[in-house]
């Protein structure tokens, strides 16, 4: 594409960036005719769990599956309440209250856009069973009050890491572990605008414990502990093999993604840092970032105007997310909000999510802040 042409996501040119790779990979799985949980599938899950540095990676169809998987295995009845955080994706809610979970929206950190360990002790209640920490953006949660604050009460701790892949959390003692292996559970999306994304639908688990992390396989294929001997409630949740193997080539470059997405938000962040009534993406001390989203808040109610404005100039944005859970209807009636959520609400109003990925040009950069600096000044 040409380079005057600016794209949210651009996975059209780093296809062809790794087109030999990719077209190699997808060729094995087209001429070996497995495309049901062929050997790639479980190729790209230990080469996963060696990178995550997670005991077992359980890959499954999609990332709302992987958070519903999650909830069935951590033996969660019907009327507990797990906490969510009220501004992110829909997903964690909506795995919930197919269940008959109740889930609990919290305020979030306005600096972060992460729930926070005050927000879940705001939130709890003799039926709290569970935490859904979201991984925004890009960044870790801040885990360790997180995971004290499940300890006292006897929490499961699920994380949704659909967002922040390679991401790494440093806890006070020094130790460090990347997002999604320090709960009870990890999920992934792999969507194909995710850090590492696919051609289609994917997702995975992740657990340290053996014995959950047999439920989660069996819970996968239809609660089968082989074939046609089912011990469990499952689903049909599986990583397609085609998906697997492109998915194991562009592990190969994660780390390479993440760095161009650092490069992007670095430039951003000198060019867009010092300007009034604009706040830049704050990076937590305890959490790297790998930038799947590089949001901007607006200050004054200028938000819709910005976005108007880069549209008129042929610029893509995006608002993540609008609405407040408690605010989609569909959600509204099934959940419970812990308090008025002020930081939420302000977020939605305040938002505004910029261009980044591995492809972006100096030019294409170059275009998007001078905009944004002409609509300031």
């Amino acid at each position: 594409m040409s380079d005057d042409k600016i794209q949210m996501v651009d996975l059209t040119v780093q296809y062809h960036r790794l087109k030999d790779e990719i077209d190699r990979a997808i060729q094995s799985v087209t001429e070996s005719g497995a495309f049901i949980n062929g050997p790639q599938v479980g190729e790209f899950a230990a080469h996963l769990s060696a990178y995550l540095g997670a005991r077992h990676v359980i890959p499954c169809a999609n990332g709302t599956d992987a958070l519903q998987i999650a909830m069935m295995r951590l033996n969660l009845r019907k009327g507990d309440e797990v906490i969510i955080p009220a501004f992110t994706y829909a997903a964690a809610a909506e795995a919930a209250i197919l269940l008959g979970l109740t889930p609990v929206a919290a305020d979030v950190d306005s600096r972060t856009f992460n729930l926070s360990a005050d927000a879940v002790s705001e939130a709890l209640s003799e039926r709290t069973k569970a935490i859904v920490a979201v991984h925004l953006f890009g960044q870790s949660c801040d885990m360790h009050p997180l995971m004290e604050t499940a300890r006292r009460h006897s929490l499961y701790v699920i994380e949704d890491n659909a967002q922040s892949l390679g991401s790494v959390y440093t806890f006070p003692d020094g130790s460090m572990k990347k997002a999604g292996t320090m709960g009870h559970v990890g999920t992934l999306s792999f969507f194909p605008t995710k850090i590492l994304g696919c051609y289609g639908d994917g997702g995975a688990l992740t657990t340290g414990d053996e014995t959950l992390a047999g439920q989660l396989r069996m819970s996968t294929v239809h609660g089968q502990s082989s074939k046609y001997h089912h011990r469990i409630i499952g689903c049909n949740s599986r990583l397609d093999t085609l998906q697997a193997a492109l998915l194991d080539v562009k592990l190969r470059h994660v780390d390479a993604f993440i760095a161009a997405r650092r490069r992007v938000a670095s430039i951003y962040d000198r060019e867009l840092g010092g300007i009034g009534g604009l706040t830049i993406p704050c990076r937590h001390p305890s959490s790297t970032h790998v930038y799947h989203q590089y949001t901007l808040q607006v200050e004054d109610g200028r938000r819709d105007s910005l976005l108007i404005w880069l549209r008129n100039a042929g610029i893509p944005s995006a608002v993540y997310y609008p609405l407040v859970m408690d605010e989609q209807p569909a959600f509204s009636p099934h959940l419970r909000t812990a308090g008025d959520l002020p930081e939420a609400r302000r977020l939605t109003k305040s938002v505004i999510s910029l261009p980044i990925h591995t492809e972006m040009t100096p030019s294409q950069i170059s275009r998007i802040t001078q905009r944004i600096v002409s609509f300031f000044k």
